[in-house]
């Protein structure tokens, strides 16, 4: 898969990513109209969506046809963007811009933006549940569990937590590899598991899926926080320099800049040598490992 062929890939996958999403949410103008203009706001602010292109690829890596994945896809992107708003409240990471734009709570105020973050995610579930021709009903059930250990307070949540209790504390590797193990690992690795689950993968296939997962997971947000240090509003669409500024754990501030560049290389390439095992059907992954590395924003 060349260069092109990735870029034709990831451009098929999130225009069926964006109609799908368009009829996850009710209309803008539904009633109660705020709530669901500022949802739409910050769901459609823009985004690679990778999370939601990672379980369709990982369906396919395993044999599965994308379109009954359509549903997990969505509500991986449902629960980011909740994660979001959430992290973007004064009461957490107070930012004023994401994806280029003004945050949720900027444009609709922070009461609003705390109800549009619940209602996405509660949303979530609901398009997971969603019945699917094709898909076991018991491979549904199992992918909603996954989705929701990923989310909780022993996942995404808990990582949220640990990242605002060492804020402005010495960073130590251990702090900081949980953080990013459930801040962002741990959805990243749930994309992986959905996929698979849903697709109809065998436990070998899962194992591998799921180390994949948690590998690119570390090495995602490796990148980001080397981004932080850096990038610019241009290409990231928000301020650079925040985690030094606000003492965040973070693997530039505990290992340095160039160790963690060769950690995150690491982790691609043994996120590559992974999928390797799966075939050809998992080309996608494999070059997803080398974007993901890669990337500028």
């Amino acid at each position: 898969m060349r260069t092109t062929e990735l870029e034709s890939y990831l451009a098929a996958r999130r225009q069926m990513v964006q109609a799908a999403l368009e009829e996850s949410l009710p209309a803008e103008d539904s009633y109660p109209p705020a709530i669901h203009r500022a949802m739409r706001y910050s769901l459609f602010a823009g985004g690679k969506r990778l999370r939601p292109i990672l379980v369709l690829a990982a369906g396919e890596a395993v044999g599965s046809p994308v379109e009954p994945l359509l549903p997990a896809a969505c509500a991986v992107e449902l629960i980011h963007t909740y994660s979001l708003i959430h992290d973007d409240l004064p009461a957490m990471d107070n930012d004023d811009y994401r994806r280029g734009r003004l945050t949720c709570h900027k444009v609709f105020g922070e009461a609003i933006a705390l109800l549009a973050g619940d209602a996405l995610l509660t949303r979530a579930f609901a398009v997971l549940s969603q019945d699917q021709p094709g898909l076991n009903p018991a491979r549904t059930l199992q992918a909603i569990a996954e989705l929701a250990a990923a989310a909780g307070s022993q996942g995404l949540i808990g990582g949220q937590v640990v990242d605002m209790e060492a804020e402005g504390k010495p960073a130590t590797l251990e702090v900081v590899n949980y953080i990013h193990a459930h801040k962002t690992g741990s959805l990243i690795r749930a994309c992986l598991r959905l996929g698979g689950i849903l697709g109809g993968g065998n436990e070998e296939q899962l194992a591998v899926l799921t180390r994949y997962g948690e590998a690119l997971g570390l090495a995602f947000q490796i990148t980001d926080d080397i981004l932080d240090v850096v990038g610019d509003f241009q290409s990231m669409g928000k301020k650079g320099g925040v985690d030094a500024a606000r003492g965040k754990a973070t693997y530039p501030a505990c290992l340095g800049l160039e160790v963690a560049r060769r950690l995150a290389r690491e982790l691609c390439l043994e996120a590559q040598g992974l999928v390797r095992n799966l075939g050809s059907a998992a080309d996608p992954l494999f070059h997803l490992a080398g974007y993901v590395l890669n990337r500028q924003g």
